[in-house]
């Protein structure tokens, strides 16, 4: 090994890493430093097993090689950093452990030195060990020494190294953009920073860079992209961090397409190199308006059916009133066949299911046994052509049942969406080994917000209206249709974009119709509309959650798994107690007043 000037280790520098040393090397002289996994003591021979993120590897401490290592490795405990220098030899036949890559080998060790002595961790580290989540957040240092923790992670950086260079072969540029800026209404609340040089003013932190990526557009730099920090003060789920990374792609003369072709290899590259699975391309596609009809959701999870059946032609002026009231209120029905439902008990078809979408609003749940009597407390009132209609239109067949629920669209979509989850998994219908992905395309531009009494912007306020569209922006805003995209992965969005307005005309519309006046619309993006007025191209791209692909692709069971630091469900970063009090005068420097407790 190559010395370096001042190294305070001298001599004792690793020549390799635990996991490395291999048959080929055997009768080479090693120094491997590491953990001390445990300790073995067989009387005459002390095994200690050495550990670094790159394996682990068997030290024999023999007195008759060394006495004075083998009375050292007597005071070795679990976690004490230690530099062996030794022999490797070959392991006996009977004790080669092919659990492990280096279970042929084994250093006799000739010389120890302790490097640091450690205190009894507060679990074991080793992968079968159980601990709290808390626990493990809380000494994350420790938790990190496990492979099981630790390989989420290196799947992340191969990931984002994968990506990188995919995308520097296809001429992107990547560019770093501000983390202090300015406070835009973009859906989240934002995590503001008192200035102290402008007493009174904040910085906030960005939710997304999607101003500064169009700005670059703007600037000709054609094709960027950034694996950047954003942040949004929402309330957390599993699938959500205040603190998140996203891949951020933008390019200039692009239409959907352009960027479906960059996606789908790139996705495919990844799926191939790190998991050794062939993607079948083109990805299928489904409009807004077929998802949410046939699956109630617009991030439906494709890897099973239970399809939703829509039955509001059936139930027009139908005796069973709670269908037909609905329907005369502009509500529709809809209902989800279940192959071999009839089994379920008359508990689960009263109390289970009902109460479950309950949760969503609904407030009942119709059920058809298509056994044949049809069993349902519905079966009296239906007609004979409503029963050839419900066959017809469902599908089913006897055995099966059918789920029926009548409300408004919303309230319908939701609760059946979420019970169609439900039911897969808990009839084992989820092939969990599958990968299934689809492009839901055509969002509407705009929705209303009842509470607001005004439109909001489906993605963002910067996404194109369809070309076909333009005319009904001013008199019918929420029939527009979005040149927006999501990528969708086993039913979890994992990227999302859009083609951006590039003409400020036409972005001034959009803003309007969200409720912003001109002077607004100048305060809060009067930069960015300025630089639109510049020429700026047509351009589109798409961003993506780096922690949900890497989630995904490891199969973590939370992004919380591949963030090396992450906070907590509520907020907290247990490691360093944040958020915590500050000083006083650090307060009185920028102005701020807390008002709590008064």
């Amino acid at each position: 090994m190559e010395r370096v000037f001042g190294d305070p280790l001298g001599d004792w520098r690793r020549s390799c890493y635990c996991g490395e040393p291999r048959v080929s090397s055997v009768g080479e002289e090693l120094i491997l430093a590491g953990w001390a996994q445990g300790r073995r003591d067989h009387g005459g021979l002390i095994f200690v097993d050495l550990r670094d993120r790159s394996g682990i590897i068997q030290i024999v401490f023999n007195p008759e090689v060394s006495p004075a290592a083998h009375d050292k490795a007597k005071q070795i405990r679990s976690e004490d950093v230690l530099a062996v220098r030794g022999l490797l030899a070959r392991r006996p036949p009977e004790t080669i452990n092919s659990q492990i890559a280096t279970g042929e080998v084994e250093l006799l060790a000739r010389e120890v030195k302790l490097l640091n002595a450690s205190q009894v961790p507060p679990f074991p580290i080793e992968d079968e060990a159980e601990a709290s989540e808390n626990t493990r957040l809380k000494y994350r240092y420790l938790d990190l020494r496990r492979p099981r923790s630790l390989s989420p992670l290196v799947l992340r950086y191969r990931m984002c190294k994968k990506i990188r260079d995919y995308l520097d072969g296809l001429g992107f540029i990547e560019i770093e953009t501000p983390v202090l800026t300015k406070s835009t209404p973009e859906g989240a609340r934002d995590y503001l920073v008192p200035s102290r040089i402008y007493p009174g003013r904040f910085y906030a932190l960005p939710q997304s860079p999607q101003l500064f990526k169009q700005i670059l557009m703007v600037g000709g730099l054609d094709r960027y992209f950034q694996i950047v920090r954003c942040f949004r003060d929402e309330d957390l789920r599993a699938d959500r961090q205040p603190e998140f990374t996203q891949l951020d792609v933008e390019m200039s003369f692009v239409q959907p397409e352009d960027v479906f072709q960059v996606v789908e290899v790139m996705i495919g590259l990844l799926f191939k190199e790190l998991k050794g699975i062939d993607l079948q391309r083109p990805f299928p596609r489904l409009s807004w308006e077929q998802a949410i009809s046939r699956y109630g959701s617009d991030k439906p999870d494709l890897r099973f059916g239970l399809e939703l059946r829509d039955f509001s032609s059936t139930f027009q002026g139908s005796q069973v009133r709670v269908f037909s009231e609905a329907l005369a209120k502009g509500g529709v029905v809809k209902g989800i066949a279940v192959p071999g439902g009839s089994a379920f008990s008359r508990k689960e078809l009263t109390d289970e299911f009902p109460g479950f979408v309950g949760r969503y609003g609904a407030k009942g749940l119709a059920w058809i046994k298509l056994t044949p009597e049809w069993q349902s407390p519905i079966a009296k009132f239906l007609t004979e052509q409503e029963r050839s209609d419900i066959l017809q239109i469902s599908g089913a067949r006897s055995g099966d049942i059918i789920f029926l629920l009548a409300d408004e669209a919303r309230v319908v979509h939701e609760a059946l969406s979420n019970l169609r989850l439900h039911l897969g998994e808990r009839l084992g219908l989820i092939p969990q080994e599958a990968y299934s992905l689809v492009w839901i395309v055509d969002f509407p531009l705009l929705e209303h917000d009842p509470e607001g009494r005004r439109y909001v912007s489906v993605h963002h306020p910067f996404t194109a209206p369809r070309d076909q569209d333009l005319n009904l922006l001013s008199q019918e805003p929420l029939k527009v249709r979005s040149k927006a995209y999501d990528l969708v992965l086993n039913g979890v969005e994992i990227g999302g974009g859009s083609i951006r307005i590039h003409q400020v005309s036409l972005q001034k519309q959009v803003l309007g119709l969200l409720g912003f006046s001109p002077e607004e619309a100048e305060e809060r993006f009067g930069f960015f509309l300025e630089a639109l007025s510049f020429g700026a191209p047509p351009h589109g791209g798409i961003a993506f959650g780096v922690d949900r692909l890497a989630m995904i692709l490891s199969g973590a069971r939370s992004i919380r798994e591949v963030i090396a630091f992450p906070k907590s469900q509520r907020a907290v970063c247990l490691l360093t107690d944040a958020p915590s009090a500050v000083d006083p005068k650090q307060l009185k420097e920028l102005g701020i007043k807390t008002i709590l407790g008064e």
